[in-house]
C-alpha cells in the first residue's frame, strides 16, 4: 500500500474510459476540481462502513437503488425528492419485517457515467463515439454532442452537491419523519390492485408507530423517527475525476474518494490488473464490485484479496449481476468458496442487468416477475449455504415511467411507450419498486 498514490492508477491498462481532444484542457479541470471542498467526509464514510460491517456479520441489510444514469437535463428538486421518498418507503417495510437496521445507499449525487458495449454508435450508416452519460458527452446523436468534454466534469461536481444538500435536508427536516413515511405506504396499498397481499404488513407497521405514540415516544422527543442517514454512491468510472475528489483524512492520514460515500467497479472494469483495481485498492471508502455469471472461485477470491486485504467487514460489498436463468446454477459456489476462505463480505444481489431484453415494440426492457424470481434465488442459495443475503441494489425511480413490463398494474410491450424515459438502462417505477419492497419483506421474515 505504501507504493499507491491517487494517480498510480495511471500506469495501468484501463478500459470504458473516453478519448479527450484537448489534454490541456483535461488536465485543467482536474486542477480546478482539485481544489474544490469535498462532496462527502470521511467521517459520514467510516460510519457507513462500520454499518456495512454490520450487514457482513448478519447484523443488517443493504438498501442501494437509485438511477442507471442521471440526467443534467432532468436535475430538478421533485425528481431527488421522489427517489428520495421511495427508498424511505423501502426502508421502512425491509426494517420491520426483518427486524434489522437497514442501511440506505443511493445511487444518487454522481452516477453520471456508464460503462458501454462498443466505443461507437452506428445509426443509419453514422458511426459517431457512444453516449457515456452526461459526465462526459450528450445523449443527443451528434457529432458536436457526443463529442467527450472535460468541463462537464465540473457540471456533474456542481450537480452532485446541490443534489447532496438537498438530500440532506430531506434526511434531517422532516420528511424522512416514520409516520409521514408510512402514510405514504398505506396509501400505496390502498391503491394497489393486489393491496390484500400488503394490507397486512403496513397495517401492523402503522399498529407499532400508533402504540410507540400512546407510550410517549414521538417525533418531538426521539429524532430518530424524524430523521434518517442516506448514504450516496456510484460506480467510479471515470477515474480522472474520481482522482481530483480523492483526498488525505486530516484525522487518520488515509486516502478517501470524496465524491460519494461508496463506489463501486463494474463488471466490464474490474480486471485484476487494470486500472480500476489499483484506483480503488488504496481509497477507505467501502467498495464494490459487480460479480457476474462468468465469474469462477479462485478469480472471486483474488479480487476479494485485492480490495480488501485485511479482511475487513464492511469493506467489500460483492453485488452478485447473474441473471434469474443463471443465478441457481452460479451463485452457490462462489457463497461456498468465500465462506470456506473466511473472507468477510456483504452479500447483495442486483438482479437488475441480467434480465434486460429488447420488446417487441423495440425497447430495451426487464420484466418484473424475472427481477423478483432472481431476488428468491438469491435468498434461497444463501439459505441452503448457511450465509447472509445482505442487501438488494435496484435501479429504480421515484417516478411513474413505464419502462419495466409487469407487477401489479401489468405493465406491457404496448405501455412502454406512455412514459419510456431513461437514456440508459430501464427502471422500476415507484409503484413497482414498492411492490418489490413487500415482496421481499416475506424473505426476510424467514432467512
Amino acid at each position: 500500500m505504501s507504493q499507491w498514490q491517487p494517480d498510480s492508477w495511471r500506469a495501468k491498462p484501463i478500459v470504458q474510459q473516453p478519448t479527450y481532444e484537448d489534454k490541456q484542457e483535461l488536465s485543467q479541470v482536474e486542477k480546478t476540481l482539485k481544489s474544490y471542498p469535498p462532496l462527502v467526509f470521511a467521517a459520514e464514510t467510516r460510519e457507513l462502513f462500520r454499518q456495512l460491517g454490520d450487514v457482513a456479520e448478519g447484523k443488517g441489510f443493504l438498501l442501494q437503488g437509485g438511477d442507471c444514469a442521471e440526467s443534467f437535463d432532468e436535475f430538478n428538486a421533485p425528481k431527488i425528492r421522489d427517489t428520495f421518498k421511495v427508498i424511505l418507503q423501502m426502508a421502512i417495510v425491509l426494517t420491520f419485517a426483518g427486524r434489522c437496521p437497514v442501511t440506505k445507499v443511493a445511487r444518487m449525487a454522481g452516477q453520471y457515467a456508464k460503462p458501454r458495449s462498443g466505443d461507437f454508435e452506428t445509426i443509419n450508416g453514422v458511426a459517431l463515439p457512444s453516449y457515456r452519460g452526461d459526465i462526459i458527452n450528450n445523449f443527443e446523436f451528434t457529432k458536436e454532442a457526443r463529442r467527450p468534454d472535460p468541463l462537464r466534469m465540473v457540471e456533474a461536481y456542481n450537480k452532485s452537491a446541490s443534489t447532496l444538500n438537498l438530500l440532506r435536508a430531506f434526511a434531517q427536516g422532516g420528511l424522512a419523519d416514520l409516520h409521514e413515511v408510512n402514510r405514504w405506504n398505506m396509501a400505496f396499498v390502498e391503491n394497489n390492485p393486489l393491496k390484500d397481499k400488503y394490507q397486512d404488513l403496513a397495517k401492523r407497521i402503522q399498529d407499532s408507530l400508533e402504540l410507540m405514540s400512546v407510550m410517549g415516544i414521538n417525533a418531538t422527543n426521539t429524532p430518530t423517527l424524524r430523521e434518517t442517514s442516506l448514504y450516496t454512491s456510484h460506480e467510479a468510472l471515470l477515474l480522472n475525476y474520481e482522482q481530483a475528489l480523492t483526498r488525505v483524512d486530516t484525522l487518520t492520514g488515509n486516502w478517501y474518494n470524496c465524491s460519494a460515500h461508496m463506489l463501486w467497479i463494474g463488471e466490464r472494469t474490474r480486471q485484476l490488473d487494470h486500472a480500476h483495481i489499483e484506483f480503488f485498492r488504496g481509497i477507505h471508502n467501502p467498495v464494490g464490485v459487480k460479480v457476474g455469471p462468468s465469474m469462477q472461485e479462485d478469480e472471486l477470491i483474488q479480487l476479494i484479496d485485492a480490495l480488501n486485504p485485511n479482511n475487513e467487514a464492511g469493506r467489500l460489498t460483492l453485488i452478485t449481476r447473474m441473471g434469474a436463468d443463471n443465478l441457481e446454477q452460479n451463485l452457490p459456489k462462489l457463497l461456498r468458496r468465500v465462506k470456506q476462505e473466511g473472507r468477510k463480505v456483504v452479500w447483495s444481489s442486483d438482479p437488475m442487468h441480467g434480465n434486460t431484453f429488447t420488446s417487441e415494440s423495440g425497447y430495451k426492457t426487464r420484466n418484473f416477475d424475472a427481477i423478483l424470481r432472481e431476488i428468491q434465488q438469491f435468498f434461497a442459495a444463501h439459505k441452503a449455504e448457511g450465509t447472509h443475503a445482505g442487501g438488494i441494489h435496484l435501479e429504480m425511480t421515484g417516478q411513474h415511467v413505464t419502462e419495466c413490463t409487469g407487477g401489479a398494474y401489468q405493465i406491457g410491450d404496448d405501455d412502454l411507450a406512455q412514459a419510456y424515459k431513461t437514456q440508459c438502462d430501464p427502471r422500476l417505477n415507484a409503484d413497482q419498486v414498492l411492490e418489490m419492497a413487500f415482496l421481499v419483506a416475506d424473505h426476510l421474515k424467514v432467512s
